[in-house]
């Protein structure tokens, strides 16, 4: 059965706008998704088995007992008129079919990256590369890992120029908000060069 995530128009607000949260396993995803929203958060959250044990690479997250299986969904209201809906995506690879569905309508979507497992964040960089979305890495700074600066992460994620790179701690509310507010105007910037360019 497909899932119809496409925005609805909430009364409340006179546009809704989708977004996706993607990146590696333990990220942070679910945890960003949960700061920022301002209504109970719907979680897919299911416990890490012995069974996924082979699957699951838990390094550098050893500490992680769950995984989301389907999707995360919350939603802020950024300003007056404008309220964002927000999509977290499953970080392993098996559940990957489900984001064709989820990328469905999304004007952008947030890369969260861990510095810890950079390379896990490599997929989703590509997959919004690939379909033109335009997007933001969002460098989840955890407690005790290495801290790198915005240009040596988007060096190392070869990012084409000018992705915008952005610090944030997935558990503050308002860290979060920034990012989704830097996702925004990106990708207001990003859709309107190119509907300058398809009419020029």
């Amino acid at each position: 059965m497909a899932i119809d995530s496409t925005p609805r128009t909430d009364p409340d607000s006179a546009l809704a706008l989708k977004i996706l949260v993607a990146g590696g396993f333990g990220a942070g995803k679910t945890t960003l998704v949960g700061a920022v929203s301002e209504i109970r958060p719907l979680r897919t959250e299911e416990q890490l088995t012995e069974a996924g044990a082979g699957v699951d690479d838990t390094g550098g997250v050893s500490r992680k007992t769950t995984t989301t299986v389907a999707m995360d969904f919350g939603r802020i209201t950024i300003r007056s008129g404008l309220s964002l809906y927000l999509f977290g995506t499953p970080g392993q690879d098996r559940f990957w079919f489900l984001w064709d569905e989820l990328a469905h309508g999304a004007l952008g979507a947030v890369v969260l990256a861990d510095t810890r497992r950079l390379a896990d964040c490599f997929a989703a960089v590509d997959y919004f590369e690939h379909r033109r979305i335009p997007f933001v890495v969002a460098v989840n700074c955890f407690p005790g890992a290495r801290s790198f600066g915005a240009h040596e992460v988007s060096r190392a994620l070869d990012l084409d120029r000018g992705t915008p790179v952005v610090l944030c701690d997935a558990r503050d509310r308002d860290s979060g908000k920034e990012v989704l507010v830097r996702l925004v105007e990106y990708a207001g910037r990003m859709h309107a060069a190119r509907m300058l360019d398809s009419v020029g």
